[in-house]
């Protein structure tokens, strides 16, 4: 049964558990992101990412704790269907830059996702004077958009031109 959400600090904890679930969502996807890229540079990016993913959920748990909620995970469908799409693209048959610029698509759709989850998070926080942890989730809301602008950079300055030949 749903749970019933009658506030904007229930729907800001209900926001967050979908986020939590995310990241460990795609801590798993990760790595075998990474193993799957060809491009040294796209590598490295997934296991940069990796290791922030990590450090959110971290702050996750301080920003429950602030709440003075519970850190569960709620299941975010929207993570776990992006994350379908990355594992097609890894499962099909492509050139394998082709194969990276495809990743790169992938992983921006999980990107702009977090991003949107991640900034409601934060105007919620805000509205209701939960100051510090507004800060917390705006601090890895930017961190998502650097990931992006990264893979951003990468795709255009060399893998989608490999991928063009």
């Amino acid at each position: 049964m749903a749970e019933k959400l009658n506030t904007l600090l229930d729907l800001l904890v209900d926001c967050l558990k979908d986020q939590y679930d995310s990241e460990h969502q795609i801590v798993q996807a990760l790595p075998k992101m990474a193993k799957n890229a060809t491009s040294p540079e796209l590598k490295r990016a997934f296991e940069t990412h990796l290791e922030e993913s990590k450090v959110h959920i971290e702050r996750l748990q301080q920003v429950f704790t602030q709440l003075g909620a519970k850190a569960e995970r709620k299941t975010c469908k929207g993570t776990q269907g992006l994350l379908a799409e990355g594992d097609e693209a890894i499962k099909d048959k492509m050139d394998p830059d082709v194969k990276d610029a495809a990743l790169i698509g992938a992983a921006q759709k999980v990107e702009h996702y977090e991003m949107a989850g991640y900034g409601t998070a934060r105007t919620f926080a805000q509205q209701l004077g939960y100051d510090q942890v507004a800060q917390i989730l705006q601090t890895t809301l930017d961190e998502e958009g650097n990931t992006d602008k990264k893979l951003t950079k990468l795709a255009e300055s060399a893998i989608n031109w490999k991928a063009v030949s």
